[in-house]
């Protein structure tokens, strides 16, 4: 009988004390956002949607040397690409599909010339698939769009490469 009356103690003592947790809880500022209006701050290391970055002198940053591509676990990425009156590498194709993309950042730290970066942006759901089929255009499109942020973040995470 007296295993009974501790057991029954023990369990009031812990109903005493969550329900205190509770009154205090409802008394705290309030940990939730409103969503569509207001954003959380994202990490520097955020993976989100991939844009082709360029120099500031315009020229896109690719040299064609489809490492992304080698190292993609997905098989996502797709370079095609022509040799230039000097002898360089320009790519004349280059297509991710975001449908097979796993996101793993590794076609952005094989990158010797961060050429492909995975931004901030995390609201890109479309329609279609067809939409998620991103070409050389929508790439660069994307890198103008999000160059300021992708810098700083690529400079924040100068230290941790």
């Amino acid at each position: 009988m007296t295993i009974i009356r501790i057991l029954k103690t023990i369990f009031l003592f812990e109903f005493i004390v969550a329900s205190w947790m509770g009154i205090k809880e409802t008394f705290k500022t309030k940990k939730t956002i409103n969503y569509p209006y207001e954003k959380g701050t994202l990490s520097p290391r955020y993976r989100g949607e991939h844009a082709l970055r360029r120099y500031p002198s315009g020229e896109e940053r690719c040299i064609a040397c489809k490492l992304c591509e080698a190292v993609c676990p997905a098989q996502a990425i797709t370079i095609e690409s022509t040799e230039r009156d000097d002898g360089s590498r320009k790519t004349t194709r280059y297509d991710i599909d975001m449908l097979k993309c796993i996101y793993c950042g590794l076609c952005q730290e094989s990158c010797p010339v961060d050429a492909i970066v995975q931004g901030p942006n995390f609201e890109f759901a479309t329609e279609t698939r067809e939409e998620l089929y991103y070409n050389k255009e929508k790439l660069l499109d994307n890198g103008d769009r999000w160059e300021e942020v992708l810098a700083k973040n690529i400079r924040l995470d100068k230290p941790y490469r």
